[in-house]
């Protein structure tokens, strides 16, 4: 019977961290997530670059104000390689800058996987401390792309407060912890923890459940180490790629902070 050979997984030796963002279904707001944790680091002085890998729906461009942007070419050591968007100190790269947005994407696994690959190893990064990958919801190509191909530091489940998002949850878990996988899940964050007015910053309004989070990290002993709360300002602030403004919120603000921090601290045990 012929040996099975272990898998060699590229190495970007100017990239300290990769962090996948996931989470078991969609409309959890893993892109906000993803891209507020972005920012957050890079208000804090680290490099990061953020990759949009949700090549069925990409959110990065809108967040961003970078819609219908192409990003240039360049020629470095005799390869051409994509030059990053730059906004608010966070180095971008989407795979929706080379999609039509009215179209469906008809892309079977392989392209879909191929697409990515070239996404991440042709792009100019430069040094990174951090690059963040916004993963499509499930446990489809993308990520068995990423967890095989890639030295991945960890990964950050997103969910929301409701109980009956565990099942979907834990099957993203479970893809992690697999043991041809074995990526350290760092924590799960919990979005939309509560709904604050702007204008009454100190009343919470549990609109979309309660407790969820906690329910799972108790269930699969995974750290909550973020609650992000939402207010009537976010949809519309995502919506016009103003996503700094989110930090106007000091609870929004706030739980951004915890949320680097703690997987700042993570990836720094995990190096250890």
């Amino acid at each position: 019977m012929e040996k099975s050979h272990p898998l060699e997984k590229t190495k970007l030796p100017d990239i300290k961290n990769i962090i996948i963002v996931a989470s078991g279904k969609g409309g959890v707001g893993k892109s906000t997530i993803a891209a507020g944790m972005a920012l957050s680091m890079a208000m804090e002085g680290y490099s990061v670059g953020l990759v949009d890998a949700d090549i069925y729906g990409p959110s990065v461009p809108t967040l961003f104000n970078l819609n219908n942007e192409r990003p240039m070419v360049i020629e470095q050591n005799g390869k051409s390689m994509l030059e990053p968007f730059v906004r608010f100190g966070v180095k971008i790269m989407s795979i929706g800058f080379f999609l039509d947005s009215s179209q469906a994407v008809l892309w079977r696994g392989p392209m879909a996987s191929n697409g990515l690959k070239q996404l991440i190893n042709d792009t100019n990064w430069g040094q990174l401390d951090y690059l963040i990958i916004d993963t499509p919801p499930g446990t489809g190509d993308i990520h068995i792309t990423l967890l095989q191909q890639y030295e991945v530091t960890g990964a950050v489940i997103v969910t929301t407060p409701q109980i009956i998002a565990l099942d979907d949850v834990q099957k993203a878990i479970a893809m992690f912890c697999d043991t041809h996988v074995s990526v350290p899940v760092l924590g799960i964050v919990e979005n939309m923890s509560w709904f604050t007015p702007a204008r009454h910053p100190d009343e919470k309004y549990f609109l979309f459940g309660h407790g969820g989070g906690k329910k799972l990290s108790d269930t699969f002993n995974i750290p909550l180490i973020a609650q992000i709360p939402v207010n009537e300002n976010i949809s519309e602030i995502c919506d016009n790629g103003r996503l700094n403004e989110m930090f106007d919120s000091e609870a929004v603000k706030t739980g951004f902070d915890m949320l680097f921090k703690q997987v700042v601290d993570k990836t720094q045990i995990v190096a250890e």
